[in-house]
């Protein structure tokens, strides 16, 4: 079976990830993504918990499919193996603060010199520019300077944090498709070029349907209190006797006419766009009928209703979802080593070249050796470069 980016290679200098989570999908589809590692810890997700043998299973999760090779960058033996490698590379993916790179002599500038066709992609915080360049951060940090954060959350309460990466995921995204879309244009031009990531920038991008809203109205909205975040009776969350929930997006009146009509209120459909103040009496209302049934209960008087009624699914739900079976969005790994490792499918469905899990995520250093025998190392001159620290393999 052909993959569709099998005949891509990529070198990747990320960790954590925002990085990992770009060149994992890359990978999945066929690119050969070549993780580069210092000759020490690495990739810090290596030490999260759980593990799976001895890396974490995010590690496993967002590095499957890929190759390892650890160099130390500040030596010049390891810079000239990393030089090699970039003559036969694709993409350079690297994450490090802007002027890194530089100081280690392996800027995208130097790069193209070696490789005009060479796509570089840096993805940072903050951008290559501007005063905030330089500064740390973590995705609750991007979305906070994005003004994401600041609406999330109900009416009268503190912002609440959300549970995945935004910022980070988000920008994972668009380094991808910062990557193939420059990947097209070179097949066009010949040349590589320089991608500048944001995950602000990013972060920012996704507030399409009320940041614009703001600039044409100059009307600040209130934490809790935009149409999507839940104060709204058509579009929240309930709880149900058991303790589960019900997650209701009837954001069309064709839904909410069903909705209301499943719980026996019609008299609520007049309701669906009335000020806040009474959306809260609305929503109190609803939910005094829905705490009355069990979630299953609710899920099966709303089957085959397009009322937009869903379960709030927990992690152990996810596994018995017959969508998320169906779609076959779990697959299972049989290492001989570590026994079934279970792993989110690819998401991206391509009838003719689909993405798929080949292997686990690769051991530290584990594929040192064979990279650098391609690029013409001698086994002396290996030996000699892991006595010296410069690289370090997987023994056994």
């Amino acid at each position: 079976m052909s993959l569709a980016l099998e005949s891509i290679r990529i070198l990747d200098l990320t960790r954590l990830l925002p990085g990992p989570f770009s060149t994992m999908l890359l990978a999945d589809y066929g690119a050969e993504v070549i993780k580069i590692e210092d000759t020490g810890p690495g990739d810090y997700a290596r030490a999260l918990y759980p593990k799976i043998g001895e890396d974490s299973a995010i590690f496993h999760s967002v590095n499957r499919n890929k190759k390892s090779i650890c160099l130390d960058l500040k030596t010049e033996q390891g810079k000239e193996i990393f030089l090699k490698l970039v003559e036969k590379a694709d993409v350079v993916v690297e994450s490090f603060r802007p002027g890194v790179m530089d100081r280690l002599g392996v800027d995208y500038e130097v790069l193209k010199k070696i490789n005009p066709r060479l796509i570089y992609c840096a993805i940072t915080g903050y951008g290559q520019t501007g005063p905030y360049s330089n500064m740390p951060g973590h995705d609750i940090n991007y979305i906070s300077y994005a003004g994401i954060l600041e609406y999330m959350g109900v009416s009268g309460s503190k912002p609440m944090v959300p549970s995945v990466q935004i910022a980070d995921l988000g920008s994972g995204l668009m380094s991808t498709i910062g990557i193939l879309m420059a990947l097209l244009e070179r097949g066009r031009s010949g040349k590589g070029q320089f991608i500048d990531v944001s995950m602000l920038d990013g972060a920012l991008s996704w507030l399409q349907l009320f940041l614009p809203a703001y600039f044409a109205s100059s009307k600040k909205p209130e934490r809790g209190s935009l149409d999507l975040t839940g104060r709204k009776a058509y579009y929240t969350v309930y709880e149900t006797k058991d303790g589960l929930y019900l997650s209701v997006g009837a954001g069309e009146p064709k839904f909410w006419v069903e909705f209301c009509k499943i719980i026996e209120r019609e008299d609520l459909i007049k309701k669906m766009h009335v000020p806040m103040e009474e959306q809260d009496r609305v929503r109190e209302e609803i939910q005094s009928i829905i705490i009355e049934k069990s979630r299953q209960e609710w899920m099966e008087k709303f089957n085959g209703i397009e009322a937009c009624v869903a379960p709030v699914n927990s992690l152990e739900d996810l596994e018995n979802d017959p969508q998320l079976i169906d779609r076959k969005m779990f697959q299972t790994i049989d290492d001989t080593e570590l026994g079934e490792v279970k792993l989110i499918s690819p998401p991206i469905k391509l009838s003719e070249t689909p993405g798929v899990i080949r292997t686990l995520a690769p051991k530290s250093g584990e594929h040192t050796i064979e990279l650098l025998s391609e690029i013409g190392y001698s086994n002396q001159q290996i030996e000699v470069l892991t006595s010296q620290g410069i690289i370090k393999n997987r023994v056994g």
